[in-house]
């Protein structure tokens, strides 16, 4: 598998004098936050470094994971989260990447427990999220990680089981595209890339990626075609904007 510096052909990464920087923020749980990879801090922060290089797009990109949120977590701070920080006061993002929705799909106390969101009420708050997240500004949605069950119960209480997941996951995706919002099937990519390719990619807690998972995680996101054409899209606005402003 090539490393991430090999990936330098990342279309995001134009020079910044094409185009105007762009303001990201990246909403969701732990797999945002980069929980389990204590080397590199996980797939945002790696690429908040990318970014910050003398030769990068210069991106400005603010990590807004919350370990153990939930769907309705992430819709409540939203908002709150980004109007004060930094680039982004008094301003939207020109892009929000969301990842949440594996802490929902748990069963609480035993493997046949009772889901720690209900189904139908996860199918109301992701629809929620995602409708709140796309009246601010492009939205992109990166799919959860398929856990190890043979690790659970997770902390001795939550269950966390590959069947669940592909539900609340189908129910994600299916929402995304009803809104035209691109969604990155992780479940489905590293279900197809078998087991023991997956655990080698899983921390001891069987929950969390470690840092090889984030590697490939972060390897997934950028040859994503969704990531390439909010690149080019962004590039092209401004480029219009730049040559309007030129006098004549």
């Amino acid at each position: 598998m090539h490393t991430f510096l090999a990936s330098s052909s990342m279309q995001l990464s134009v020079p910044p004098n094409h185009f105007q920087p762009m303001k990201i923020v990246a909403l969701g749980d732990s797999l945002i936050y980069g929980f389990g990879d204590p080397e590199k801090g996980g797939w945002i922060e790696q690429l908040r470094r990318w970014w910050m290089l003398p030769d990068s797009a210069g991106h400005v990109l603010y990590n807004l994971g919350v370990r153990g949120d939930r769907t309705q977590q992430v819709a409540q701070r939203l908002e709150v989260e980004f109007r004060h920080r930094g680039e982004l006061r008094n301003r939207v993002p020109d892009l929000i990447i969301l990842s949440v929705g594996v802490n929902d799909s748990a069963r609480l106390a035993r493997p046949d427990g009772r889901s720690y969101t209900d189904f139908t009420v996860f199918e109301k708050e992701i629809a929620s999220l995602l409708d709140l997240a796309q009246q601010l500004c492009p939205v992109l949605f990166v799919g959860m990680v398929p856990v190890d069950e043979a690790k659970m119960p997770f902390l001795d209480c939550f269950y966390y089981n590959h069947a669940e997941q592909y539900r609340y996951k189908e129910a994600t995706r299916i929402a995304c595209t009803k809104r035209q919002i691109p969604y990155l099937d992780i479940f489905e990519q590293w279900m197809g890339r078998g087991e023991s390719w997956r655990l080698k990619r899983l921390s001891e807690d069987g929950l969390h990626p470690n840092t090889l998972g984030y590697q490939a995680l972060l390897e997934d996101v950028i040859n994503w075609d969704a990531i390439t054409s909010v690149g080019k899209a962004h590039a092209t606005y401004h480029s219009q904007f730049d040559y309007h402003l030129k006098p004549s």
